[in-house]
């Protein structure tokens, strides 16, 4: 009986989305993941981090940061909201893969690990309060969120494609190539976690333990992941050429390099202008899209063919990848 069914399955009784608006709200988390990253760094480059020093209210008293608090507690507190934000876009990504026809259950699995994973992250933030902002929190806080932003960008590439097995399109040493650049590329974040944890925006005013690394060591191991990063970026692109890959693959690492090429830009004027807070966030912003960037080559180097319209027979992909795999 309807009665007995769940919301979900209500809602998918009277509504079904299309391909296209399930891909765009795939799309919208992974837009509000990279500004609930911004933001947060936008919060300790302000010094806000304490803005709202208890969690989950402001403050003892208070739900909403309160006048004497300022800026500071304005920022922290909005920041806090932006996560209800992001909930209500996972929400609604949820629905919208649930309700799709014919129903999509690897969608549906990946849009509850993105709730899940944000409401863990909300609790590491508290955490991260309640220890005053220990650098080692603060780096669980951030590499959780790029998590979260790995699971939303599969989500929105899955969106994209069939519910079919995957088919590569070259050979596994060139796939392997590509994993081997996304590995490194998670490493680079991981460094630069601790780079930010060591340095000098510790995120409050006031006194705050930070990671007893030397900081230019750990700065010049972070360039160095760059300098391999780069190497491995362009060795993929010349060998996805030398096998005859397809275009979207090659552009896809294009994309790669340039996003690659301009982040190297910001960091190496950061450092030698000495860590401007405006330059640090829009590092921060290069950091998310270098990450959405490498993780779109693998999803490029095989497809899952949607059905041709009205054949019942599976087509080319999306970005057009009909090309013969590269042996």
């Amino acid at each position: 009986m309807p009665n007995s069914l769940n919301p979900l399955e209500q809602i998918a009784r009277r509504w079904q989305p299309s391909a296209r608006f399930v891909r765009r709200a795939a799309l919208a988390t992974v837009v509000m993941t990279v500004v609930i990253i911004v933001t947060g760094g936008a919060v300790r480059l302000t010094q806000s981090g304490l803005g709202c020093p208890t969690w989950p209210t402001c403050t003892e008293g208070s739900l909403t940061p309160t006048r004497e608090m300022g800026i500071n507690g304005i920022i922290e507190f909005g920041n806090r909201m932006l996560t209800y934000v992001l909930c209500a876009v996972v929400g609604l990504a949820i629905i919208a893969a649930r309700a799709r026809a014919p129903r999509r259950r690897d969608l549906t699995r990946l849009g509850w690990a993105q709730f899940w994973m944000v409401m863990s992250n909300g609790v590491v933030g508290g955490i991260t309060v309640l220890t005053g902002l220990n650098p080692y929190i603060v780096a669980t806080h951030f590499l959780t969120a790029s998590a979260l932003l790995t699971v939303a960008v599969a989500m929105w590439q899955r969106a994209g494609e069939a519910d079919a097995p995957a088919r590569p399109l070259v050979g596994e040493p060139v796939r392997r190539l590509a994993w081997l650049t996304v590995a490194v590329t998670g490493a680079l974040i991981v460094v630069g976690t601790v780079v930010t944890g060591a340095g000098p925006h510790a995120g409050d005013a006031h006194e705050v333990h930070r990671i007893r690394l030397d900081w230019e060591r750990v700065t010049q191991l972070h360039v160095d992941l760059v300098f391999l990063l780069l190497g491995l970026v362009i060795a993929l692109l010349l060998t996805l050429r030398a096998v005859d890959a397809p275009a979207a693959a090659r552009r896809r690492v294009r994309e790669l390099l340039v996003v690659l090429l301009a982040q190297g830009a910001v960091g190496f004027v950061q450092y030698f202008t000495h860590l401007p807070e405006l330059i640090v966030g829009v590092h921060m912003l290069g950091s998310s899209l270098v990450w959405i960037a490498v993780l779109r080559v693998p999803s490029a180097l095989r497809e899952r063919p949607l059905p041709e319209a009205g054949s019942g027979v599976p087509g080319p992909s999306p970005e057009g990848s009909a090309v013969k795999a590269a042996v």
